[in-house]
């Protein structure tokens, strides 16, 4: 073999071997390329849920572990029910999920989500699956399923008397005792005293203690005096240790508001005064206080304000006059029936009846009362002193 021939051999090798070099530094570079380059692997997620007993609104995560951060999506065939909060990247141990509204029970599904927004807020929904996506294990969702159900609770009757009926009229006036009739049963096994309590509003108003032998009944009866109620719906109840009964019945204040002037001073005005609510009266002074579009009262036409009353019928109210008010005897005054506190005028509103402030006119001169709702305001809207409208 000549020189030549040898050289050329050796230079093929050499080529070949470069080659060879080329190839594994390019797969090399390759294999190295989202390092090289500064792109992230796929995020990366696992979740490990139980099977658990709970008390119906919370479910736990066993452990769960997001390279990212992001989200746990509680659901159940497909609808989901709860969100977590943001969860920081790594592993997350025991975590629980809380629901005020949906029901954590049955066989749920929770699934870890990214938080492709970066804003540590759940947007899957609202975005209809653009961003925060789940994230992905061969192609599928990382998930874990579990079944859920609550503890078994005692009965409350296994040894409770129970209220099997409530007998109360709808609707009853704030004069009147007010009946109630109650059918209660022992149903459980063992005899015995239990007690039984009257409320109104949630308030215990009577409370009475029942000697039934096992599967016996009576009926209780509880009375109420509600001349001290303010008028409204009310919640009348009767409970026992473990079961109850309500009936919504409306208190309707037994007569017209009404304030009637029945002496005058110098000082100070006498009056009685039928109150649906807790209030006052005050007097004004009429020729300001009442205008052609209704009762206008500004706190400098205020001379005096009785005190605080409550719901009912009050006889001789006194209503002193302020201490740096002015009142002529001549003067017309107007004494305005109010609900709210006379230490605090501007939060009270006039009390209402048809449609009308509860106002009596009078002056100091002669003390004399005019009738209830003859004012000066109803007479610029058409009334007369009848207390028709004038049309015939």
């Amino acid at each position: 073999m000549s020189t030549r021939s040898t050289f050329g051999t050796i230079k093929r090798i050499v080529a070949i071997l470069i080659a060879i070099g080329i190839v594994l530094a390019a797969g090399i570079i390759v294999g190295q390329a989202p390092a090289i380059f500064g792109v992230e692997e796929d995020p990366t997620a696992s979740i490990t849920v139980e099977d658990q007993e709970t008390n119906g609104t919370v479910v736990e995560i066993d452990e769960v572990t997001l390279s990212d951060g992001g989200f746990v999506v509680v659901s159940e065939d497909g609808e989901t029910l709860v969100v977590s909060d943001y969860l920081e990247s790594g592993t997350h141990e025991n975590a629980t999920i809380e629901s005020e509204e949906e029901e954590l029970t049955g066989k749920l599904t929770a699934t870890v989500h990214q938080d492709t927004t970066d804003d540590e807020t759940y947007a899957y929904e609202e975005t209809d699956g653009e961003e925060d996506r789940p994230y992905l294990s061969d192609g599928f969702p990382v998930s874990d399923t579990a079944t859920v159900t609550t503890a078994e609770l005692d009965d409350p009757l296994d040894e409770s008397f129970a209220v099997e009926s409530l007998d109360v009229r709808p609707t009853v006036t704030t004069n009147e005792t007010l009946q109630v009739i109650a059918e209660i049963e022992n149903p459980t096994e063992f005899d015995g005293p239990q007690s039984v309590e009257f409320r109104l509003d949630g308030r215990v108003l009577e409370q009475r203690a029942l000697d039934l032998s096992a599967g016996e009944s009576t009926e209780v009866t509880f009375e109420f005096d509600t001349s001290d109620t303010t008028p409204g719906e009310r919640t009348i109840g009767v409970y026992t240790d473990g079961d109850g009964e309500l009936e919504t019945i409306e208190f309707e204040f037994h007569t017209d508001p009404s304030v009637a002037i029945t002496e005058t001073s110098e000082d100070e005005v006498t009056a009685d005064v039928a109150t649906p609510t807790d209030g006052f009266v005050a007097i004004v002074d009429d020729e300001n206080a009442t205008d052609e579009d209704g009762l206008d009262v500004d706190l400098e036409d205020v001379v005096g304000t009785s005190e605080e009353l409550e719901p009912g019928e009050h006889e001789n109210v006194t209503i002193g006059f302020d201490e740096n008010a002015t009142v002529d005897e001549s003067d017309e005054l107007a004494a305005v029936l109010y609900e709210g506190d006379p230490d605090d005028l501007e939060a009270a509103s006039p009390v209402e009846h048809d449609d009308e402030p509860v106002v009596t006119t009078f002056t100091i001169a002669d003390g004399q009362q005019l009738e209830a709702g003859e004012t000066d305001l109803e007479v610029e809207n058409g009334a007369d002193d009848d207390g028709d409208d004038g049309d015939e």
